[in-house]
């Protein structure tokens, strides 16, 4: 291999120009697709992990027959009696269907005197007592329906409750809170009927961090009929969400694998005649098998080396630069209150790596097979 190889590769090359350019137009989409798909979902995981450390270290829901249930106050107090608890909370959440729009709402109630598990809440928090604060997919819906400074939620009794707006969640915080309504528990409990001696789950706070999952098997002694959550078995869910949506497009991405290789395939394995006497004259000048199995090799490494590396750029350029169209809501769904976030950029050698050998290696060798089951017929024979 040297660079008078190279150029007599390239002046190969160009004698095929379009069926060449074919070739790496398919090969470019191929890389292109599956970068992108792996760069949206390690973009969007690792915002979902960032936001992990801001949620509460436990949560506890009480269940009967696998449903959630209401708990009763009680059980915080009881909680905070386990050693290594700083303090739990109980909380007030369920889904209110807007009508008019067609969307669910996360209705969240809290004890607005606490203190928040986040530095933004407790500023929202402090700001505003009395009002409700929403997420940004939940104010471009009350402002589409002319809900600017208020707005009348139905009772579980059929009664109409106003609530002012008091403001909006940060915008870095929307992954999280894009279909949330933050409001006091006193005004959860009247919207969805629940009687004051019950929370729908309770939020536990830990001193020590390492001490969760002791704390959380005590909760489960405590308490048999409740369903404790830690931020790892969040986790373990978000991995496993994104594991299924990225494996689920890689499935459909096998049918595409098997179409361009076998497109690959063929056009490789049908030398043509012209092609067969260029190997013919090659070996007729000198050269030997093992020559011209390199001159093919460096030939497709070529088309398949740049082809990688421009699927790879157009895929970082199209995911990170233009926010990934359409193809983001793979991951983040088609729903009116779907979070708008600008996706981070990730830079995984593993990734990239990964891509380049399920690809390139497997080109290359439909290449370089006809190649030698051409060159090794005579030289005359071939001629003729």
């Amino acid at each position: 291999m040297n660079l008078k190889m190279v150029a007599f590769a390239l002046s190969f090359l160009r004698r095929r120009l379009w069926k060449n350019l074919a070739v790496f137009f398919v090969f470019w989409i191929v890389i292109f697709l599956l970068s992108s798909v792996f760069l949206i979902a390690a973009s969007i995981k690792k915002e979902l992990f960032l936001t992990l450390d801001e949620l509460p270290q436990i949560f506890v829901q009480r269940t009967i027959a696998g449903r959630l249930v209401p708990s009763p106050t009680n059980r915080i107090e009881s909680i905070e009696q386990i050693e290594g608890v700083e303090a739990a909370y109980g909380r007030v959440w369920g889904y209110y269907y807007f009508q008019a729009a067609g969307v669910n709402f996360s209705v969240v109630g809290l004890d607005m005197d606490m203190a928040g598990f986040a530095p933004w809440m407790d500023e929202i928090l402090a700001s505003d007592k009395e009002g409700m604060v929403v997420g940004e997919g939940v104010a471009r819906i009350l402002k589409g329906h002319f809900y600017k400074d208020y707005f009348n939620f139905i009772t579980s009794s059929g009664d109409f409750l106003k609530v002012p707006l008091a403001g909006t969640f940060p915008a870095h915080t929307e992954l999280e809170s894009s279909d949330t309504i933050l409001l006091p528990m006193d005004t959860a409990r009247k919207i969805f009927g629940m009687p004051q001696d019950r929370v729908t789950d309770i939020l536990v706070r830990v001193n020590n961090p390492k001490e969760i999952p002791t704390i959380a098997a005590k909760i489960r002694v405590l308490y048999p009929d409740s369903r404790v959550l830690t931020r790892a078995d969040i986790r373990a869910a978000y991995q496993n969400i994104f594991d299924y949506k990225s494996g689920l497009f890689l499935a459909l991405m096998v049918g595409a694998f098997f179409a361009f290789f076998i497109l690959v395939f063929e056009k490789m394995s049908s030398v043509g005649k012209e092609e067969r006497r260029e190997i013919a004259i090659l070996k007729a000048l000198g050269w030997r098998i093992g020559d011209v199995l390199r001159l093919k090799f460096l030939e497709s490494f070529l088309i398949a080396i740049f082809a990688y590396g421009v699927g790879v750029v157009g895929a970082y350029f199209f995911v990170y630069y233009l926010q990934a169209p359409l193809l983001r809501d793979i991951f983040t769904g088609f729903s009116v209150l779907k979070p708008r976030f600008e996706l981070i950029p990730v830079f995984d050698m593993g990734l990239l790596l990964s891509i380049f050998f399920a690809t390139v290696p497997l080109y290359l060798a439909a290449t370089i097979v006809p190649t030698w089951r051409a060159s090794v017929v005579d030289p005359e024979e071939a001629l003729r």
